[in-house]
């Protein structure tokens, strides 16, 4: 958030949904919860990148990816935590209260 824009993520994942292929849905999602401003677009930055996806899908523990400033603890502890619950929850959302189909992108905007 900010004085001018607030971002949040809603995940609507068209495959099942497993620990192996959520990392940077759980990564996106731990940062938020963990991480101050700053921090957060620097790391999303990182995350978003194809290299660093296909990095993680080959193995690579997301604390790898942590930049300077981060609290690494705080993350990891949050991220080995987290579940796939809150995921699933996006996904039943965006289903049914959205009506979007598996997989489907859309942008939602509420103004202050």
């Amino acid at each position: 958030t900010s004085s001018h824009t607030r971002v949040g993520i809603l995940n609507n994942p068209s495959s099942k949904i497993r620990e192996d292929n959520t990392a940077i849905a759980r990564g996106i999602l731990t940062t938020f919860l963990t991480q101050s401003n700053s921090n957060l677009k620097s790391f999303l930055s990182k995350l978003s990148k194809e290299e660093t996806a296909k990095s993680l899908a080959a193995g690579t523990k997301i604390v790898k990816f942590l930049i300077p400033g981060m609290d690494g603890d705080t993350f990891e502890k949050k991220y080995n935590t987290l579940g796939l619950d809150l995921i699933k929850t996006h996904q039943m959302f965006c289903q049914e209260v959205l009506k979007l189909l598996p997989g489907q992108m859309a942008v939602m905007s509420n103004g202050r």
